[in-house]
């Protein structure tokens, strides 16, 4: 499921304590435990080696030829991802080079056990919690500009109106000639610099978001959300990201696709699927936009309205970021010698796999693995194999972790954002309704326009309704925000 990611612009002792105290409740890991750390050192001193079983008799290609960028948040070290794009004959090649975290962890090793456990890489408002010892996923293992790293490198071709029509993985050694972040990579894709690969970013990025919305897919394109410090208390705030950041996720969806493709051709492998969401959930929806003053016709698709809203502004940016509730049922679907019934990931709108961070996500790794030996037209690995059917529900483990942080952190913002308004009235709308349980009275959701919060309201609300709200408690030890109606 896609998450809301709240980040700290301040330091803010109140909160913090609190975003340590909920990853001590979820148990989150502070530390690898010793063999796990000297694993990992010892395998960034080694340096990478294709693991036997994988591609017996090979070796690396060399790609240090390519002029490979990384673009990623500022200060981003753990560094999955690097690009080269060019022109071909009838349309386009993009070479992408993803991180062979293979290269330096062996099936049942302390890294992989560890690896398991852990799951993907969670991130907290003030901090994150790393899937690999950062001595691998910020040094050895990350694309680093400057430094020789081994990677799995994606040939993918594309038509002129920027179809995929061919595509090829193998391990090869590869150099990032520089860390970029979005806002450098807009500034000199805007002013035409004479950097080729940065300028077909654009004409890349723009069709295949072409070919996204033809075939019914959605990006939502989710907003940072900001903790800042306002008038000694604090305030959310949403930042709007680059156009370039959609460009960039394109590439990641367009290998994750090919990805999907090599899998099911081949009858092996592990997909990132999703039925379409419940007609529930897209009424809920609708109230929200109505409680955000968002016009949607009831001839208007989900996926067109996405397409015309600006996340530079807070109620389209908290629309979007309350959209997430169509993606609940995502999931991941394994599948050896008979292809699963469902294939499809609805927001994609075709097959797709994650594929594209190995150094922060644990599936990653085995798909890339995966893809490698049906490109090579070989066996998938015995270990690999073997591993693909417990995947699903480790991330789905992985996963719930990671929700259960991102809630408990929010509802800590939500309630020291309000905290200094008790007693005030607010306008909103009832999106939600819950009948009256043993532990809880009757009541509803409530989204408020301003700030673009979510909060329980006691009483009997109307369904779909505006109404005039007033906050009966904002109890930031408790992480609870609740409001009453009106009087």
């Amino acid at each position: 499921m896609a998450r809301r990611r709240l980040r700290m612009v301040a330091d803010g002792s109140s909160l913090v304590a609190g975003f340590t105290a909920i990853r001590a409740e979820l148990a989150l890991p502070t530390q690898f435990p010793a063999p796990v750390a000297v694993a990992a050192a010892l395998a960034a001193r080694s340096g990478p080696s294709i693991p036997n079983g994988h591609q017996p008799g090979a070796d690396y290609d060399d790609a240090t030829h390519l002029p490979f960028v990384t673009v990623d948040p500022p200060g981003s070290l753990d560094l999955d991802q690097a690009f080269h794009l060019e022109r071909r004959a009838g349309g386009y090649r993009v070479n992408y080079a993803i991180a062979d975290v293979g290269g330096f962890v062996r099936h049942g090793d302390p890294i992989d056990v560890e690896a398991r456990r852990r799951v993907e890489t969670i991130y907290s408002p003030d901090t994150r919690t790393p899937l690999h010892p950062t001595v691998l996923c910020e040094g050895a293992a990350s694309l680093l500009p400057g430094r020789t790293r081994p990677a799995l490198w994606w040939r993918l071709d594309l038509d002129g109106s920027g179809e995929l029509v061919d595509v090829d993985v193998r391990r090869a050694m590869m150099r990032s000639r520089e860390r970029l972040d979005y806002v450098t990579v807009q500034r000199r894709i805007d002013t035409a610099s004479h950097e080729p690969s940065l300028l077909l970013l654009e004409e890349i990025g723009m069709l295949r978001q072409v070919r996204e919305r033809a075939r019914g897919g959605v990006d939502l394109g989710l907003p940072e959300q900001e903790v800042v410090p306002r008038d000694g208390g604090w305030a959310l705030q949403f930042r709007a990201g680059q156009p370039v950041e959609g460009w960039n996720a394109q590439l990641s969806l367009l290998t994750g696709m090919a990805a999907a493709r090599l899998m099911i051709d081949a009858k092996v492998g592990v997909l990132r699927t999703m039925p379409s969401p419940p007609p529930s959930d897209v009424a809920r929806l609708r109230r929200t936009a109505e409680g955000l003053g968002i016009d949607w016709a009831d001839t208007v698709s989900y996926g067109d309205l996405v397409h015309t809203l600006d996340p530079r502004r807070d109620q389209h940016a908290a629309f979007l970021s309350e959209a997430t509730i169509l993606l609940r049922g995502a999931g991941y679907t394994a599948f050896d010698g008979t292809l699963p019934a469902q294939l499809v990931h609805s927001a994609v709108a075709a097959p797709y796999a994650h594929a594209t961070a190995p150094l922060r996500r644990l599936v990653d790794r085995f798909v890339g693995e995966v893809c490698l030996a049906v490109c090579a037209g070989r066996e998938v690995a015995p270990d690999v194999r073997s591993a693909l059917p417990l995947l699903p529900e480790l991330m789905a483990d992985g996963d719930r972790r990671a929700s259960s942080l991102e809630r408990a952190c929010v509802d800590l913002v939500e309630a020291a954002v309000l905290a200094p308004h008790l007693g005030k009235t607010f306008a909103g709308v009832v999106v939600d309704v819950r009948r009256a349980t043993r532990s809880s009275p009757a009541g509803g959701i409530v989204q408020l326009a301003r700030p673009a919060v979510l909060g329980f309201c006691v009483g009997d609300l109307p369904l779909g309704r505006r109404v005039e709200v007033r906050l009966i408690e904002a109890d930031v030890a408790r992480r609870r925000v609740r409001f009453a109606v009106a009087q």
